[in-house]
Order: structure tokens, then C-alpha cells, then sequence
């Protein structure tokens, strides 16, 4: 289980800087998507960790706010960069 939350946590902010690389506004908000993806997955196997004993409730709190706020700026990173690809 810390694997597959260490390989999804890797790969959000892994997937964004190969969107950001590829030069194209349209892969860059792919790539944004497949990170909220990632994150999501994450807070996935964090709540099994929780359900199954492997994270207490505070513990749990403390790692899910950390995911909201990752969300948060994911989201008003690609709705900004699409408001961009809108203005061209």
C-alpha cells in the first residue's frame, strides 16, 4: 500500500511537469487532468489506509486536508490555463 500511494503521489507533480514540457496547451491541461487523477487516487488508498487501521483519524485529517489544497491549486492551474487557450 505505501508503494502505490508513494508511485500515485510521484505522479502528480511528475505528470504536470511532462504536460508543461510538451508545448502544447492542449497536452499541458491533458497531462493537469491526469495529475487530479493521481490525486485522486491517492486520497483513495488513503481512506483504505484509515479504513483498514493503517491511519488514525487525525492522521488521516491532517493527509486529507493536504490533498484539498493540492486539488485546489490543480484546479485553478488548469482553469486558468484554459482561460488562456480561450483568449488566443
Amino acid at each position: 500500500m505505501i508503494s502505490q500511494m508513494r508511485r500515485s503521489a510521484v505522479s502528480i507533480p511528475s505528470n504536470i511537469a511532462e504536460g508543461f514540457g510538451r508545448h502544447s496547451t492542449n497536452e499541458y491541461v491533458r497531462f493537469l487532468h491526469i495529475s487530479m487523477g493521481s490525486l485522486f487516487e491517492l486520497e483513495t488508498q488513503l481512506q483504505i489506509a484509515q479504513n483498514l487501521g493503517y491511519l488514525n483519524q487525525d492522521q488521516h485529517a491532517v493527509f486529507e486536508d493536504d490533498c484539498r489544497e493540492v486539488e485546489r491549486i490543480l484546479s485553478a492551474l488548469i482553469a486558468g490555463v484554459e482561460r488562456r487557450k480561450k483568449g488566443k
